[in-house]
């Protein structure tokens, strides 16, 4: 142990009894019991013990410390007479022949009990964070982060990958979210970027001739914050594999992640290889999602033509989704609020019948389907006490509502959700492009850079008009585990000439990928491997691994939602000689 003491305050036993000791740590509680005597509680990083003062000179130096301050206590091991099993250190505890202060806590009042952190209003835990994570609650989400961290790195090493790190200062490339820029001195009016992501330059490795890659990689988006994503900044197992197929990256996640996740989960059961593999459109019409929760067994059924039939006139046009959930105790009441949440989470207002204990369909829009009860019962499948839930509008919008009605309802009602597990799946065969919301054009779908299923001749029968561009699938893939998406991946597109080719399928020509992308293009002119990498992110898994609902749980200092850096200060007004070094005016400035 370091010099300034002998244990920690996680280490005493019944076996150190009769021994002089010297612990620090933080005094994280005193109470009183009559004039001269007083139980402390001494914290450090391994765990708390008791020290008991009882004479009147220790008692008076005890009371002059505010708590929180971090002390060093010198004095006897004995057996408590009344140990505590919950602790580990409760068979024993301290007798003080010197207390002294090592660094004094100047404030009576602390902004939250150090214990109970969790509780309290989320900006002043971001401010006072240095507080926060001295709750043992808090400070093992970290714990368990670096552990995670050190598993992956090992797992990837043995799988033959080298772990090498790329630029963070480099340009700025069009990748699906907003840049943070950072102003170059040296060259006034130019721009750094920082790397949403080591895409470009994990490809480039490829083509230096490096075979297996990996890095734990900080990534930046200037983006907004959600439960599952910080804004700022987040890190990924970023990781390419030259002459590789989708199969084969696939076969090294089912190898490293089920063993970490079994060994540091809050649950003890996680999927084996191999994983599920899902269509993107399977997956959409399945379970209304792309991020599938495979723990709930509910599934969607498409009743279009059932329910356009009806005369109920929300679903007179569009598509109409049902998710049945048998078993449904629900009360009348707890049904609205059910519907009333998916609505809020949905944008999109759910409608819904029951079949009652009799095989009578009763409540909400049951009796639109009178005459047709049977067909209904058919499709369904529905046996007495099913609840069914509708989603009707455009498609995107039906399948969405749906997805959120079976995520909802798994969680309600009792028997369809096997929470104390860890499933996970591959989504798969994504759409090559889309129709873009505000252009109204063809559009890549997830990732430019990935290889569509059907190489050069598929996008040249696309050009030609015998295959429509909205039915060319790419070989790109989710990693999807509890309903959370850990990843995309994709195997890449490596050829320039299909690279050119599907970049003009977008309104983009040949001088624009090469203005786009100098480097990646360049180097796949002289001989560029086929290559396959994803990137699950470390912040969701450890997440998922913690059991945590936000991912600021397990980042040792996020930012707020609103990208604030509240303790820090960040962003911050900066000099105007600051300003002037890197030729930057401000021309607005917002309160």
């Amino acid at each position: 142990m370091t010099q300034s003491r002998t244990h920690t305050c996680g280490q005493l036993r019944a076996a150190q009894a009769g021994q002089q000791v010297t612990l620090v740590g933080w005094m994280e509680n005193v109470r009183e019991v009559g004039n001269n005597f007083a139980f402390v509680v001494l914290r450090d990083f391994y765990g708390t013990t008791q020290v008991v003062v009882e004479t009147g000179e220790m008692m008076r130096t005890v009371k002059a410390i505010n708590k929180e301050s971090t002390i060093s206590v010198t004095g006897t091991v004995r057996l408590r007479e009344n140990p505590n099993p919950r602790q580990e250190t409760g068979q024993v505890e301290v007798v003080p022949q010197e207390i002294r202060v090592l660094g004094r806590c100047r404030y009576n009042e602390l902004p939250f009990e150090i214990s109970r952190s969790r509780e309290a209003d989320e900006t002043a835990r971001l401010k006072y964070r240095y507080l926060d994570l001295r709750n043992p609650a808090v400070k093992n989400n970290i714990v368990l982060r670096c552990q995670v961290v050190a598993a992956i790195r090992q797992a990837m090493m043995d799988h033959g990958f080298l772990e090498i790190t790329t630029p963070i200062l480099t340009a700025s490339s069009p990748e699906g979210a907003r840049d943070y820029l950072v102003p170059s001195r040296k060259h006034p009016g130019k721009f750094y970027a920082l790397p949403q992501a080591p895409q470009q330059f994990k490809q480039l490795l490829m083509t230096s001739g490096f075979d297996r890659y990996f890095q734990i990689a900080p990534c930046f988006r200037d983006e907004d914050a959600r439960g599952d994503r910080s804004p700022g900044e987040f890190y990924q197992l970023d990781m390419e594999m030259a002459f590789a197929t989708q199969e084969d990256v696939f076969a090294v996640l089912e190898d490293v992640l089920p063993p970490i996740f079994s060994r540091y989960g809050l649950y003890k059961t996680a999927s084996t290889a191999p994983f599920r593999r899902i269509s993107y459109n399977d997956a959409m019409e399945t379970y209304g999602s792309d991020k599938p929760d495979l723990r709930i067994d509910l599934t969607v059924t498409d009743v279009t033509d059932l329910a356009r039939e009806t005369g109920f006139e929300p679903f007179a046009a569009g598509v109409v989704k049902a998710v049945p959930v048998s078993g449904c105790q629900l009360t009348r009441k707890q049904i609205d609020k059910l519907c009333a949440d998916v609505q809020v989470q949905a944008g999109q207002k759910p409608y819904w019948l029951r079949m009652d204990e009799t095989g009578v369909l009763a409540g909400g829009v049951a009796k639109f389907f009178a005459g047709r009860e049977e067909a209904l019962t058919q499709k369904l499948g529905l046996t007495a006490g099913t609840l069914v839930l509708f989603a009707a509008g455009g498609r995107d919008e039906a399948r969405k509502t749906a997805g959120v009605m079976l995520k909802m309802a798994g969680a309600a009602v009792p028997g369809h959700m096997d929470a104390q597990r860890y499933e996970f799946c591959w989504i798969v065969d994504f759409p090559m492009f889309e129709i873009g919301e505000e252009s109204g054009q063809l559009e890549f779908c997830h990732n430019p850079f990935s290889m569509p299923n059907g190489g050069l001749e598929i996008l040249l029968a696309a050009e030609r008009g015998e295959v429509d561009p909205l039915s060319i699938y790419a070989y790109q893939y989710d990693l999807v585990c509890n309903g959370v998406e850990l990843s995309s991946g994709a195997v890449r597109n490596h050829d320039p000439d299909i690279m050119i080719k599907a970049f003009e399928m977008v309104r983009l020509g040949e001088e624009d990928v090469k203005a786009k992308f100098p480097a990646m293009y360049n180097a796949f002119c002289y001989g560029a491997p086929p290559h396959a990498g994803i990137a699950p992110g470390i912040d969701r898994m450890v997440m998922l691994l913690a059991g945590e609902s936000s991912i600021r749980e397990i980042i040792p200092f996020p930012m707020n939602k609103n990208a604030q850096d509240v303790m820090m200060g960040a962003p911050s007004r900066v000099e105007q000689r600051q300003l002037d070094e890197l030729s930057i005016q401000v021309v607005r400035e917002e309160e």
